[in-house]
């Protein structure tokens, strides 16, 4: 016999766009070591895999903000219509129809 299963345990609170920007650092770092050091020509594609790690860092730091608002914004559509559907269907007028079709 299997023991009944836990809820879930609610989502864990994260500062995705901080680290989205500590990833970018990182980039920048890697990118700033690598022209240090310098590279062999064949090798120089590494400068690229940095600068596209900066650039899709950057542009997550611009879009997480965004995305999470917009999902709190769908969120709150959504309770909000939740909260309203209860209270147009226990009004009296439409108890009363419901009856009255039972009753036919």
């Amino acid at each position: 016999m299997s023991r009944p299963r836990r809820p879930d345990p609610p989502p864990m609170q994260t500062n995705d766009v901080r680290i989205a920007a500590a990833g970018t650092v990182a980039w920048a770092i890697a990118l700033i070591v690598l022209l240090v050091v310098g590279l062999p020509s064949e090798d120089r594609w590494w400068l690229w895999v940095c600068a596209a790690g900066i650039g899709i860092g950057l542009f997550a730091m611009w879009y997480v903000p965004r995305l999470q608002s917009g999902r709190e914004r769908a969120e709150a559509a959504r309770t909000a219509e939740r909260q309203a559907v209860p209270e147009a269907g226990a009004s009296p007028a439409v108890d009363r129809t419901v009856d009255r079709e039972r009753v036919d």
